[in-house]
């Protein structure tokens, strides 16, 4: 295991090399190593020269989105993102995130299901936060710990709304205390707090804007979101 800070360092400042490709992904997505000193761990890393243009998202953004992603989930107290940097790499500058092992004993599909779940239930709303497009079953990290983590954050913090998830099963249902409490800081951080600058050094100020509505929205009504009605609501293939 290794602390935040020292991931975070081991990140930014550590040697990557690339020791393999994540096939499955849509776009350049490599398995690396990064070591500092006496320290090593797996990572991924997104170089932004590898993602794929899209129709309602700037080229070359993805890998902001990400670290902006690991930003409100930190700032929240959520702590779903594993440990993310923005960083040069092999093949140009882009997102290195660290690696996460899942629990191979846990069943996805049915942990994407539970109504039950604390942390699932968590990342719906941090989700709704950032306007997640694309939370599928397969970017759920359960690890034999008991955390549960998430992953593949790129197409997120649209000014347009643009939920699409596999977690409707709380749609309409009241937050948790917990939760509002979540959202409470990221408006704190949104409204004279640090967390203001940091995202618009990646994001547009309207999207920035927007975040902060949809983080006001959530905290008025203190409920989930129901799936939008002009757009597919689970995103394709939702695995």
């Amino acid at each position: 295991m290794i602390s935040e800070e020292d991931a975070i360092a081991l990140l930014t400042e550590g040697e990557l090399k690339v020791a393999g490709r994540l096939v499955e992904a849509s776009n350049a997505t490599l398995y690396c190593l990064v070591s500092r000193g006496d320290q090593e761990a797996a990572c991924v890393y997104k170089p932004v020269a590898g993602e794929r243009p899209l129709w309602d998202f700037p080229t070359g953004t993805l890998a902001g989105r990400e670290l902006c992603a690991y930003l409100v989930s930190r700032a929240s107290g959520w702590d779903i993102v594993p440990p993310t940097v923005y960083r040069e790499g092999p093949f140009g500058p882009g997102m290195c995130q660290l690696w996460i092992d899942i629990d191979p004993e846990r069943d996805l599909v049915a942990l994407a299901r539970n109504r039950h779940n604390a942390s699932l239930r968590a990342m719906a709303v941090f989700d709704a936060v950032i306007n997640n497009a694309d939370r599928k079953i397969g970017h759920l990290l359960p690890t034999a710990a008991g955390r549960l983590y998430g992953c593949d954050h790129g197409v997120c913090f649209s000014a347009e709304y643009k939920l699409r998830t596999v977690l409707w099963q709380w749609r309409g249902s009241q937050l948790t205390g917990t939760d509002v409490e979540a959202l409470s800081r990221l408006s704190d951080g949104l409204t004279g707090g640090d967390l203001t600058g940091e995202l618009g050094q990646w994001l547009t100020e309207e999207e920035v804007q927007a975040t902060s509505i949809r983080v006001d929205l959530l905290r008025e009504h203190q409920v989930h979101p129901y799936p939008p009605d002009d757009w597919p609501a689970v995103p394709w293939p939702p695995i």
